[in-house]
């Protein structure tokens, strides 16, 4: 395989100017640039990404823990932190910890010994439950600093993205209390994470500043059978006229039982889900949505890792917490 030296030697020049013109350093001129990267090319050379990363103590790849490849908002948030990582000349490493706090703390360690110069990551449920944050601690003790993103931890100083999931349903909630919905339910199967409780809370908020209702709160378990605990709970309260579902599967089970027990959606219920614009074609009606901006959450927590990395601001500042704004999407399971 060809070297930097041999294609120095071929050109003239010396190793530093190969090396700066195949980096794109403004030190060299236009047409050196020209002549090397023609020769490289040539000669399909590739830089030693191994021994370049020792000489510069740095990788240049991102370490990306998720809890759960098969969640669609976590899908896209992949998307967005790859597409920012490539932009900015990183390459990533995914790890998923299938929302287990042993396996989180596994793919830390194992991508820890040298194998990234940093971590992008949303805390596994389990982790959240235990409230265990040695672990973080411990990785950015070794100076590899973290961002986390959706799910966090707020004991852990470090970089995070986050969207504001108490106002946000507490405006969905009050969206629905201007088209004069008096008995609006909370139904949640993520009531065990920080975004679930914080939905709850906003939609709380939303209920108690109306004289005229108490919340009503139906928060679901992984092993209940959803479908089932809905149709109870319509059961029980007759009344209910609409539905703030903190994760998209229970707005749309919520719709689908609705019109199982008669009821006409949004003439007679309404119900607003957190989903994206893709989830929300899986009902008819469409259900309306709380859009998180996945890809965007993703590319903001690359570019906040990077730009630390980079030193693009003083490593003694602050920590930031970046909040990425949500969307009302008002569709078919709605009022207009």
């Amino acid at each position: 395989m060809v070297t930097l030296k041999q294609l120095a030697k071929e050109l003239n020049v010396s190793i530093s100017t190969v090396s700066k013109a195949l980096n794109n350093s403004e030190e060299i001129g236009e047409e050196t640039v020209k002549r090397v990267k023609e020769l490289a090319q040539l000669y399909n050379y590739t830089p030693n990404k191994v021994a370049l990363s020792l000489k510069q103590n740095k990788t240049k790849t991102i370490g990306v823990i998720i809890p759960d490849i098969l969640n669609h908002f976590l899908a896209k948030v992949l998307f967005g932190i790859e597409r920012e990582a490539t932009k900015r000349g990183y390459n990533i490493i995914t790890c998923i910890s299938n929302e287990s706090l042993e396996k989180e703390k596994e793919a830390l360690e194992l991508l820890a010994n040298g194998s990234v110069d940093g971590f992008v990551l949303c805390v596994a449920e389990e982790t959240q439950i235990e409230g265990e944050v040695n672990h973080f601690k411990r990785t950015i003790a070794k100076g590899l600093p973290i961002v986390m993103f959706d799910r966090v931890a707020h004991d852990v100083l470090c970089d995070k993205v986050i969207v504001d999931d108490f106002d946000a349903t507490y405006r969905a909630t009050k969206s629905m209390q201007l088209k004069k919905r008096k008995n609006i339910a909370f139904i949640s199967r993520i009531n065990d994470l920080s975004v679930g409780k914080l939905r709850e809370r906003g939609y709380n908020k939303a209920i108690l500043e109306e004289s005229n209702q108490e919340p009503l709160v139906l928060n679901l378990k992984k092993k209940d059978d959803s479908q089932q605990k809905i149709k109870a709970f319509f059961k029980k309260h007759k009344n209910i006229d609409g539905v703030i579902s903190a994760d998209s599967s229970s707005g749309i089970i919520a719709i689908n039982t609705a019109l199982n027990k008669g009821y006409k959606v949004p003439k007679d219920i309404s119900v607003i889900g957190f989903a994206s614009k893709s989830v929300s074609n899986h009902s008819i009606p469409r259900l309306s949505i709380i859009r998180q901006h996945a890809n965007q959450i993703g590319a903001n927590a690359a570019d906040l890792l990077i730009n630390r990395l980079e030193k693009k601001f003083d490593e003694e500042i602050e920590f930031k917490t970046k909040i990425v704004k949500t969307s009302l999407v008002l569709s078919k399971s709605t009022l207009k």
